[in-house]
């Protein structure tokens, strides 16, 4: 069996931290940088991005909407760079936000995560709003290949709240005859941390530390809304890896990581990307380093 997403993840933090680099080549960000909005911009700025990356974080995290609107090209250009990450040393974490059912989700694990996927990434963000349930093939599959997944639990944008904060039944445990123990006194956001929990627990080999089944939640929410305030009080025997989005631009500071965080704070993702792509070429590199330094802080203060 191939080595897991969970302890390369968790060698990724020993080595290079726990910063992740959002690949997002906005329209105005293309133009920051002085490139075309086209696909000839659009590969120079990824490329430079990877250069910058490799060496100074473990992570990159490509946008696959701001490739895929280019069409067929702008996905040329994606697979290029998986390669190019992956030749660097550097975990990808691909986010398309797949969610689907039965064939057409099998679909998709073959596109991203499959033996023969054009697209090489380590892990792909995935969403559970068709249940939780739905996506129990596609993780089966990505653990058994040694990839990963982070799937949306808590997101920031103000829309997600009422959806991911409402109540609903929840496993909680596993009795002595295998079969789920509900509760009735959890949120989505819950329901869907404890079922990952859950996952890990089982799939993950003795002594690992980190799972493949990872949660979205954002860097800048009151978790306590979504019923995980202490997300590592819950049980687990294996830590859930969190992808934070929203540090940086977004509201979210590096060194408040360990504070919004607490204990789980060593199981974080923190990705950035406008605050550091938007040093332009010249600058990414030493805004990279920056945010390293920043996120140090925050995690051990």
């Amino acid at each position: 069996m191939p080595t897991s997403f969970g302890h390369r993840l968790n060698q990724a933090f020993a080595t290079k931290g726990q910063l992740c680099v959002g690949i997002d080549p906005h329209a105005a960000l293309l133009e920051d940088w002085g490139l075309s909005d086209d696909v000839r911009g659009l590969e120079t700025f990824a490329k430079t991005v990877i250069n910058a990356a490799a060496g100074r974080v473990g992570i990159v995290k490509p946008q696959v909407s701001f490739f895929e609107r280019f069409g067929s090209r702008g996905f040329a250009v994606l697979e290029e760079i998986g390669q190019q990450a992956q030749e660097a040393g550097l975990l990808v974490i691909m986010d398309a936000k797949r969610g689907d059912i039965g064939s057409t989700m099998e679909a998709y694990f073959e596109a991203w995560l499959g033996k023969s996927a054009p697209f090489f990434s380590d892990a792909l963000t995935v969403s559970p709003y068709l249940g939780l349930a739905s996506l129990s093939p596609t993780i089966a599959s990505a653990i058994e290949r040694g990839k990963g997944v982070f799937v949306l639990a808590a997101t920031s944008n103000p829309e997600g709240e009422r959806l991911q904060t409402a109540m609903v039944e929840g496993v909680t445990g596993i009795d002595s005859e295998g079969n789920p123990i509900v509760t009735e006194s959890m949120t989505v956001a819950q329901a869907i941390w404890s079922g990952l929990g859950q996952i890990n627990s089982v799939t993950s080999s003795a002594g690992e530390l980190i799972g493949s089944a990872g949660a979205v939640l954002g860097a800048t929410l009151n978790l306590n809304k979504f019923g995980l305030a202490g997300v590592t009080t819950l049980p687990q025997e294996v830590h859930t890896p969190i992808l934070a989005p929203g540090v940086g631009a977004q509201g979210a500071q590096l060194s408040d990581v360990g504070r919004l965080f607490g204990v789980a704070a060593g199981q974080v993702i923190a990705n950035v990307s406008r605050s550091v792509l938007g040093a332009g070429a010249a600058g990414v590199e030493k805004a990279i380093d920056l945010a390293n330094a920043e996120l140090a802080s925050g995690l051990t203060a």
